[in-house]
This record gives structure tokens, sequence and C-alpha cells, in this order.
């Protein structure tokens, strides 16, 4: 029967329509201003009394909240607030009563009902130009980077020295210099020689003060310069990194002068756990614990240094084995006993050094030390009487465990002694994700609003919507019913385009409402071009029913066409393009998909359900107002 489907695909638009319909939803429920209470550590345990702590400073402070809750794990209590205007002064009061072993973030708490959301459908993020998110402005210590350099270079001539058995001692002047001093100049010499070999690229000096024969060995100003250009570039590709591991929507990280890195998370529902994963300076090191039962002759005060954990201190040998930079993969697992460890591979030269440092040191006992950058809160009194807080960033260095040495370890092997499995977790990540090669800072750190103003947004929209109401009454004017069909599948493509996105957990930008807006448009040219051909069927003579087959199947070529090519544009788009331009480019694509879907199948479907499968006389398409049977 002509122009008349099978149930089937009737059921079919209607199922599509109804899955868009569900996942759509979610869009309609604001979240809720709130904020987030999370320990520093993975191992501090949010409990009913620091929630009530909490609760009590924002009493106090005038502040009101409701729907407070602390999730199953004690990891987070999140408290919503009436008002998103007290967001930052609530954040600041919190601070200050909690201390610096909690991180207080903002939030947006999800408001949406739980018969959508086990089903896994969620509202549709959105842009950091449009619902705001967390910006972090960090500052990489080039200094410290120099300095790791110059310990790395001042261990390796001690090194040199103990394996040549060239009596000397090792320090760094006050230049920063390593300073090797000899009794006797043919020790100098050939401590000079080794040096040469081992590091040409250092600059090397000879002194002489009385009766000592000085070496120095220093980096030139190109070798420092390289050195900071390096640490800021590692450090940009492993914050990249650890936002993939966040799992974050169209981020931006980008280096910003000599030395600072900019992070912008769009849309970030854990702006504490976005904070603790990124600042972080989750590096390893492994070292021999010190022999203390050597004869003192042998023992230098500069070998050792003493760390703590859990009670627990051992002296450690000033000289690396490896650090986390030779770490590939890393995986939270569970020895035999059920205890938490992490699971290491080591790349190639992590493993020859690992190999190396353990087949000589069998019986003997290594450390693995876990260091961690973290911040001491001091306020300061202003002039107006305000206090402003003032972060002192400090190394905090953990033993996590000091096992016997059975035998040569390799490039596998496993880190044991955590306490949870959380911490386990946590520290895989920031091992995969990569260690950073420079201490960083937090120099700025806000919640932006929408980078074009809450006003300019809303007249944004507006304007979009003024546009959209014209489109539509043009539509209902030019083509009477078919125009109004055609409305109803613009409507069903903007659901099923909003739940798709919301679907794949796509972030919205200003950008992406602009693929929106083009979406829109390619949507109603396919129904234009198709009730065109429709009429230019009338004009020829033929009947309504041949009319209309005729012209949805000689418009599909030209439509395929057309949105084959903007779509490969799109693709083109996404994969050489960054940022919001990545945004429009999968609001179109998708758009594409979706507007044909609607323009082709779902129009076909409400022009069947009409007209077809019946004598018709006339058709309301507009200009060609009656047409033979």
């Amino acid at each position: 029967m002509l122009n008349s489907y099978p149930l089937w695909k009737y059921l079919l638009v209607l199922a599509v329509l109804c899955l868009g319909l569900f996942y759509a939803a979610p869009n309609l429920y604001a979240p809720d201003p709130a904020l987030q209470v999370t320990g520093a550590s993975s191992a501090q345990v949010i409990d009913e009394q620091t929630l009530a702590r909490a609760t009590q400073a924002l009493e106090e402070a005038g502040i009101e909240h409701f729907g407070e809750e602390i999730d199953p794990g004690g990891r987070n209590a999140l408290i919503r607030l009436r008002s998103a205007d007290q967001q930052l002064v609530g954040q600041a009061r919190l601070q200050r009563a909690l201390g610096d072993g909690f991180i207080v973030a903002l939030n947006l708490a999800p408001t949406t009902p739980e018969w959508l959301s086990d089903f896994g459908a969620q509202p549709m993020k959105l842009g950091l130009d449009l619902s705001g998110g967390v910006h972090f402005k960090l500052e990489v210590d080039i200094d410290a980077a120099v300095e790791r350099r110059q310990e790395f270079y001042q261990n390796s001539v001690r090194r040199l020295l103990r394996e040549e058995r060239i009596r000397g001692m090792v320090g760094q002047d006050r230049e920063g210099r390593v300073e090797a001093r000899f009794r006797s100049e043919a020790d100098r010499d050939r401590a000079r020689e080794l040096v040469a070999d081992e590091h040409p690229e250092l600059f090397l000096d000879r002194v002489e003060e009385g009766d000592n024969w000085i070496l120095y060995a220093a980096m030139t100003e190109q070798m420092i310069s390289e050195i900071a250009d390096y640490a800021v570039s590692q450090n940009l590709t492993t914050l990249r990194n650890r936002v993939n591991e966040l799992g974050v929507s169209e981020p931006l990280v980008q280096r910003q002068g000599r030395s600072r890195i900019v992070v912008e998370l769009p849309g970030i529902q854990d702006t504490a756990e976005a904070k603790r994963i990124l600042g972080t300076v989750a590096n390893l090191e492994f070292r021999l614990v010190a022999n203390l039962d050597a004869p003192e002759s042998e023992k230098q005060e500069f070998e050792y240094r003493g760390e703590e954990r859990a009670g627990m201190s051992e002296w450690l040998e000033r000289d690396v084995i490896i650090t986390g930079e030779h770490v590939a993969n890393a995986q939270a697992s569970f020895d035999e006993n059920g205890r938490p460890n992490v699971q290491i591979s080591l790349d190639s030269e992590g493993g020859t050094l690992m190999s190396r440092a353990t087949r000589n040191n069998i019986k003997r006992r290594m450390g693995v030390l876990f260091i961690e950058r973290k911040y001491r809160t001091r306020y300061e009194v202003q002039a107006d009487g305000t206090e402003k807080p003032i972060q002192i960033p400090y190394d905090e260095k953990k033993l996590l465990t000091a096992p016997v040495i059975q035998s040569a370890l390799g490039a596998q092997f496993q880190i044991t002694g955590l306490d949870s499995p959380l911490e386990a977790s946590e520290l895989a990540l920031m091992l995969r994700a990569g260690a950073l090669a420079a201490p960083i800072t937090f120099v700025e750190e806000r919640t932006v609003g929408p980078s074009l103003g809450a006003e300019n947004i809303r007249l944004g929209v507006k304007s979009v919507q003024y546009g959209l109401g014209l489109v539509v009454l043009f539509m209902i004017f030019y083509y009477r019913l078919f125009g109004v069909i055609a409305v109803l599948a613009l409507s069903a493509n903007l659901i099923l385009l909003v739940a798709f996105m919301s679907l794949i957990g796509a972030t919205l930008t200003l950008p992406g409402i602009a693929g929106i807006v083009l979406t829109v448009g390619m949507a109603v040219d396919a129904n234009v071009l198709i009730f065109s051909r429709i009429r230019e069927e009338l004009k020829q003579g033929r009947s309504p029913q041949m009319a209309i087959h005729q012209g949805y199947d000689a418009a599909l070529s030209t439509i395929l066409d057309a949105n084959i090519t903007t779509l490969i544009v799109a693709v083109i788009l996404y994969a050489v393009g960054t940022g919001p331009i990545k945004g429009f480019a999968v609001t179109l694509s998708v758009g594409i998909v979706t507007s044909m879907f609607t323009a082709i199948v779902g129009t076909r479907a409400l022009v069947n359900l009409i007209y077809g499968g019946r004598k018709v006389r006339t058709l309301s398409i507009g200009s060609v107002k009656e047409a033979q049977a």
C-alpha cells in the first residue's frame, strides 16, 4: 500500500522518541549549589563529628543549608546550600573551621530522581562558559627541579669515588656546585677523569686551597634553562594524563609564561578530588636502608636521613636506586593474604637499575619512600581587618615499606605495607598518570562563572529562542500542515540530540550551542527540500500519494550528499581541533545523525499516518493547494 509504513516502523520511531525523552529528562532538574568536604589524604575519614563542625560553622555565618550527607565510604561530605551566592563565603568559613586536614570545594549536587539515574540517565555537562567550573593556576617549582638534578650529580660523584676507592669529601658549595675535596692532586685528577667520562655535560674546575685539592662540577646556564623547560613540559604532560584519569570532558591544560600552567575543568562535579589528584607530587624513591653497623670510617653523615611512617623509622641511604619517573604502569591489587598492594611495572632503564642494585644487595632491606607536596595555611591580618590565608608548601615523606631483598628484582614487582585499598588505588593512579618532574604550587584557585556573563548568556539564549520561533512561524505559514509536521520533527530532533549528548557524557559549550543551531537549520533545510519536491511533483500533475512518494525518494540523495559532506568536515574538525572546536564538532556530528533520522524517517511516519493508505484529493502544503487524485 502506497505511503504506508508497517506497524514495526511506527513502533521503532515511537521507541526512539520515548528513549530520547527519557534520557533528555534529567536536564530539566537543575543541580543544587553545594560544598564538599574531603580529607586532604585518602586515609582521612569524614565522620558525623566533622560534619557537625561544618554545619555549625555555616550556621554561625548565617548561611542556609540543607540535605547534609556523608557518602558510604566516609570519603566525602556534601552540604547543599540555598543560594549559589553563598558558596564562596561558605567555603572560606569551612576551610578555616576544619583546618588543613580537609579540602573544602565548591560543588554542584545533582537532583536527578533515582528512577532516572538508576538507568544511567544523567544531565548533560555544561562547559566553563555556560555553567562554570574550576580554574587552577599552578606554579612549577623550577628551583626544586634544578636542586634535584644537582643532588643527582652529587650522589653520582660520591658513587664514582666510592666504587674507585678514592678518598674525598663530596658536598655542595654556596653556589650550588658539586664540591669534592681531596688530600692529593693525584686523587683529584683521577676523580676529574671519572666525572668527565660519566658526565661530559658538566663544567669542571680545579682549585687549590692550602692542603685541599678541590674539584668543582657545575651545570651550565643552558643546562639549567633546559632543566627548567623540561620540568614545565613534563608537568604539563603529567597533568594532562591526570585530568584524563579524572574523566573530565574537554579540559583545558596549557602552559602560561615561563613556569605556570593553567588548568580549567568545565562542569567538574568533584573539585576536591581534582585538586588532590592534580596537586599531589606522587613520586616514589627506592633507597637502600642504611647499614648502621658499618665501621665508623665508612660512615658519612650526609649519606643518611631519617623517615617515619606510623611510628616506624629508618635511616635510608641518600643514593636513590630509581624514582617514580621509571614507572611504566601501576595497578592496585591484593596479595595472597588479602592485604592491599600496588603492582609496579618499570621501563627498561628502571628495570636495569633495579636489577643491578638488588642483585648486589641481597638480604639487605630496601625502603620505598613516598614524597608528597602539602600545604600549611597561615592567616595574615590585612589593613582592613580581614584575614588573608597564606599557603606555605612543604614536602611530607612517608616510608611505605622496607622489606628484605630476598632475590634480584626486575622490571615487575609489588609495593606492600599500604594502609587501605583506597590508598593503594590512589597511589597506583598517581604513578600511572606519571610523576611530576618538579613540585607545583596552587597560586590561584577559583570557581568561574560563564565567561560571557550571565546577562549575555540570557540574551544569547533569548535570541536563539526568537530565531527558532521565527523559523517555526515561517514553516507553518508557508507549508501549512506539512510545516507543523516539520516543527514536530524539529522538536524531536532537539530532544534526541540532548538525550544522546547526555548519554555519552558530552560537554555543552557556547560553540556547541552554535552547532545545535546549525543542526536545526540543516534539519529545516532537509524538510524544505522534501516539501519543495512534493510541490514540484504536484505541479507536474501527479496524484498526492505519488507526489509524496516521489518527493521523499527524489530528495533523499540530495539530503544524504549534503549531510555526509558536513559530517566528514565535523570528523576532521574533531580530529585536528582542541577544546571548543571539538565541542562544536561533536554537537554537529550528533545533530547531523539525529536530524537525518527525524527529517527523513520521522516526518515520513507522520505524513504516512495522516495521508497514507487512503484516497487523498488535496495536500495542505502551501501554494499548491489542490491536486487531482
